[in-house]
């Protein structure tokens, strides 16, 4: 007889930095009493750290959308474990994952960190989050959800919102990057974004506030992550007034340490935005965020109290946030006290942990 509820998840996990918030939610459930085992990349330090806290690891992960050998290999895990629950993290586990529960008992659950790309009249949908064999998707905002419900032929009670919340502890050994080697001076008020470049960031209406900042104040813009220094951005940059104070500094695999030296953590995204795991990290860590009012963003900051939100595609309104900040830093300096706390009381991991243990037990 089962004494606890038993969970396959499917995931990657090959990176400790971006895999943190979802790997950890393992862990914390298997501490929480639940049987769990992740079918992953068996080398991985992930992998090992699964192992220590007693998460079982199945060493395999999909490498192809549409395989019917590894659909198979998932198909007989899921038959020799008995699981109640398989819990699906990406598209290659989704989709082979959805083939190998046909017919058996297990609760289908997937996961969508992104407002966008599902629509009803899209074939390839029914194939993923749209598919009769679903039983629960785990939105990460409300934004996410909101998406999900205009999608015709989708039974809404499947929907639930879980923040992929995040602990303060993981970045008590964060160390602030020292800018000077960038030509920044220690007494610089520095605005930084460290994110991958894609269309929904808005990453040229950050650079155009820039166009907004007297060229008498020290207010720097750090733009880091892959694309961030391509052509076109530095085609802005350097037609802009303040091109000396704009560092374009492609990927960089010490953002955390740049995120902790910062003082504004700016988000000028335009669509699409779920609670973006680069503010959480600024905020864990204390820097104040000045985010734009996307549907995405509700959950990640309150207006005045953990940050700023501004209007979407409004350069001005931007920079009129940055330099409030800068002139006022007792706003500042309690707007990041607020991010801190935000994150420890409403997007915390531990809040996370609890409400997916309480959607297992509420679909068994």
């Amino acid at each position: 007889m089962k004494t606890s509820i038993k969970v396959l998840v499917i995931g990657s996990y090959h990176v400790i930095h971006t895999s943190r918030p979802e790997a950890e939610i393992i862990i914390g459930l298997a501490k929480a009493g639940l049987d769990m085992t992740v079918m992953t990349h068996g080398e991985t330090e992930y992998a090992r750290r699964f192992r220590d806290n007693g998460v079982k690891v199945i060493a395999f992960h999909p490498e192809k959308k549409f395989q019917r050998a590894e659909s198979q290999r998932i198909r007989q895990e899921l038959i020799k474990g008995d699981f109640d629950i398989l819990q699906l993290y990406n598209s290659k586990a989704i989709i082979n994952g959805i083939r190998a529960a046909r017919g058996l008992k297990v609760k289908v659950v997937l996961y969508r960190g992104y407002a966008g790309h599902i629509h009803w009249y899209d074939p390839a949908a029914y194939l993923k989050y749209l598919h009769p064999r679903v039983d629960k998707i785990v939105c990460n905002s409300i934004g996410v959800g909101a998406h999900f419900r205009k999608q015709l032929f989708l039974d809404k009670s499947k929907l639930v919102t879980i923040n992929k919340g995040h602990d303060l502890s993981w970045y008590n050994d964060v160390i602030p990057a020292d800018l000077n080697v960038l030509g920044i001076a220690s007494n610089a008020f520095v605005v930084s974004c460290m994110a991958n470049v894609r269309p929904m960031k808005g990453i040229k209406y950050l650079l155009q506030s820039m166009e907004f900042i007297p060229n008498d104040v020290p207010i720097h813009l750090i733009l880091g992550g892959d694309g961030t220094d391509s052509v076109e951005f530095r085609k802005i940059a350097d037609t802009s007034l303040n091109k000396e104070r704009i560092h374009l500094l492609g990927y960089r695999s010490d953002a955390l340490s740049i995120t902790a030296a910062s003082q504004v953590c700016a988000l000028a995204s335009i669509k699409g935005e779920s609670i973006t795991r680069a503010v959480q990290e600024a905020m864990a860590l204390g820097v104040t965020p000045v985010i734009t009012d996307i549907p995405g963003n509700k959950e990640l900051v309150e207006d005045g109290v953990s940050g700023l939100v501004v209007p979407m595609k409004d350069p001005k309104a931007l920079a009129d946030a940055i330099l409030k900040l800068y002139r006022d830093p007792g706003l500042h300096r309690k707007l990041g006290e607020g991010a801190r706390n935000h994150i420890a009381t409403k997007l915390s991991h531990q809040k996370t942990i609890e409400e997916m243990k309480s959607l297992y037990e509420e679909i068994l």
